[in-house]
């Protein structure tokens, strides 16, 4: 497995990493052998947060962790944190008037001494903010940036789904360099590079929605994680193997044959032939599927194969 340095150096962490989004649904014993799979095949790097099932999956990971044949020191451990939900505050219908965004102190105080709790840790490598929040203080988050630090409770420190506008505000008040921008990236949902492309002109794919965030993270040192990186629109379904895209599916698998893997594996090696590093976070339960997926890790496709893919998944060149 190929590992990166994350934003400013200081952590070397593998390129691929695990989401365990849906680990609040496996048991303590299925858990464990994901982990163990992962980490036989070189990913040392687990994403979390505190909403995910509720802080469910963060109770499964933990017990599964000790369970394991793992050690804390062998693995990188992030969580986010700044979406709150409250159910008691859910209407018949689903809908959750009580959800709200916050960066105030308290709260990320609070939230972060959950997740080592649920977690049983005593530290996170990684501390990210879970999507913008308007209400943001910048000197409160500050304060509590350098308060968790000078706890020993966090390493590192991130933001998620950010426009560089924002993270050059969060960054003019803490004293931590932020390393790490968590953002969607993947075949099907390319805006970050589609503005890159069409430069000057008046196509939607113009658009500039994150202020040039590919260009910017790298000149700025901060690592870029794709979430979502199968997924079509915002959680619609899976683009591998979906009737809706023949194109872009017979293309990945003509690309997988000549490699010996999975279209998965090239999905993954499309994302990492960018020259950014980024980090891509998988969020499938599924080992085998892991196993898959990992393997995209150390393919470098061609320029004209990263080119036909980015073509067939419908997307245009000027």
């Amino acid at each position: 497995m190929r590992e990166i340095s994350l934003g400013n150096g200081e952590i070397k962490a593998s390129q691929v990493a695990l989401g365990i989004m849906r680990m609040g649904a496996k048991s303590v014993t299925e858990a464990q052998n994901i982990l163990e799979t992962v980490a036989d095949q070189g990913l040392n790097f687990i994403d979390s947060a505190d909403i995910y099932h509720d802080g469910h999956s963060e109770e499964v990971f933990g017990q599964a962790l000790k369970q394991s044949s793992l050690k804390r020191e062998d693995l990188i451990i992030q969580s986010k944190a700044g979406i709150v939900l409250e159910h008691s505050r859910t209407t018949a219908d689903g809908l959750v008037f009580g959800k709200r965004y916050d960066f105030s102190k308290e709260h990320l105080l609070t939230a972060v001494d959950g997740i080592l709790s649920r977690m049983g840790l005593d530290y996170l490598d990684s501390f990210l903010l879970h999507r913008p929040d308007p209400l943001m203080e910048v000197d409160e988050v500050a304060e509590a940036f350098n308060q968790l630090q000078a706890s020993g409770k966090v390493r590192a420190f991130g933001v998620s789904n950010f426009n560089s506008r924002q993270i050059d505000l969060l960054q003019s008040a803490v004293d931590q360099k932020l390393i790490i921008n968590q953002v969607q990236l993947g075949l099907k949902h390319t805006p970050l590079i589609d503005q890159g492309i069409f430069v000057n002109r008046f196509e939607d794919e113009a658009s500039d929605r994150t202020g040039g965030m590919l260009e910017y993270a790298q000149q700025n040192k901060i690592t870029l994680q794709a979430w979502s990186p199968y997924q079509y629109g915002m959680f619609k379904g899976v683009f591998i193997d979906n009737p809706k895209f023949p194109e872009l599916n017979q293309v990945l698998q003509t690309v997988a044959a000549k490699y010996g893997v999975t279209k998965n594996a090239i999905a993954t090696a499309w994302i990492t032939r960018l020259p950014q590093d980024i980090q891509v976070i998988l969020g499938s339960m599924n080992p085998v599927h892991l196993k898959e997926s990992l393997a995209g890790a150390d393919i470098r496709l061609t320029r004209q194969e990263w080119y036909d893919l980015y073509l067939a998944a419908g997307h245009q060149l000027p």
